[in-house]
């Protein structure tokens, strides 16, 4: 079971992501952007009860879900890159390397 968010949704979290970047209220931010407050305050919401259901699964399994971005490719010029929790990152993999991944994973 995959789980992605829709276009629309990416949209409104990117809207939820610069208005907190702002430091104004939604009702100004909204004005600003010209966006309808209400929906605002829907997708603000919807958004993160997404993000607490995810945390739980993550904290219940002991696995975090992996969300596809759009755009984005595996494998580019800098290679993938797999974060993990407490902020250890594995940069520069490709396919060329990819089992180096699962040896580090296995000593974690």
């Amino acid at each position: 079971m995959g789980f992605a968010l829709t276009e629309r949704a990416q949209v409104w979290q990117q809207h939820i992501t610069d208005w907190e970047a702002t430091g104004v209220s939604g009702s100004a931010y909204c004005k600003q952007q010209s966006l309808v407050y209400h929906q605002f305050v829907y997708w603000r919401r919807k958004l993160v009860l997404i993000e607490d259901s995810l945390e739980q699964e993550q904290a219940a399994t002991g696995f975090a879900r992996v969300v596809s971005v759009p755009g984005a490719t595996i494998g580019g010029a800098d290679g993938l890159t797999v974060s993990l929790p407490g902020g250890v990152s594995i940069t520069g993999l490709h396919a060329g390397n990819i089992e180096l991944l699962g040896a580090v994973l296995r000593q974690l």
